[in-house]
């Protein structure tokens, strides 16, 4: 299995809930841990990240702060819409250092890739960094 940052793939966030002018939703995808998208509070935050082209996912890896609930959805059209539930998960709360989760995806294929955090430990979350196995 080979794991990539999404911008080396080609992938970019598309649409995203709220954002901040320090901390953009780019910085989900940039692969660096230190950069990193923040939301601007009150729950559900989403994004959404759109591939270069069809990718097989076996497992995203989400390095965040303060999320404790995430809903991923997919699809496989070229249109950001009709998306369809893969999983969801419960983050457990960290103290002082990022939260990194690996959720299995089973190999789904996706075009787009949303991420709906539906509760959060504080009212701002923050996701570093959003990575892919295949």
């Amino acid at each position: 299995m080979i794991e990539s940052s999404l911008a080396s793939l080609g992938a970019k966030v598309v649409v995203a809930s709220s954002s901040d002018e320090n901390h953009p939703p780019e910085n989900i995808t940039d692969g660096n841990t230190n950069t990193f998208w923040m939301s601007t509070g009150m729950f559900p935050q989403e994004f959404i990240i759109r591939f270069a082209e069809p990718t097989d996912i076996s497992t995203v890896t989400v390095d965040s702060y303060n999320v404790k609930h995430v809903k991923i959805e997919k699809n496989t059209s070229q249109s950001a819409s009709q998306f369809e539930s893969v999983t969801e998960k419960e983050f457990q709360q960290t103290e002082g250092h990022l939260q990194s989760n690996a959720i299995s995806l089973n190999g789904s294929g996706a075009i787009h890739l949303r991420l709906i955090i539906t509760s959060g430990y504080d009212h701002f979350a923050s996701v570093h960094r959003v990575s892919v196995q295949n």
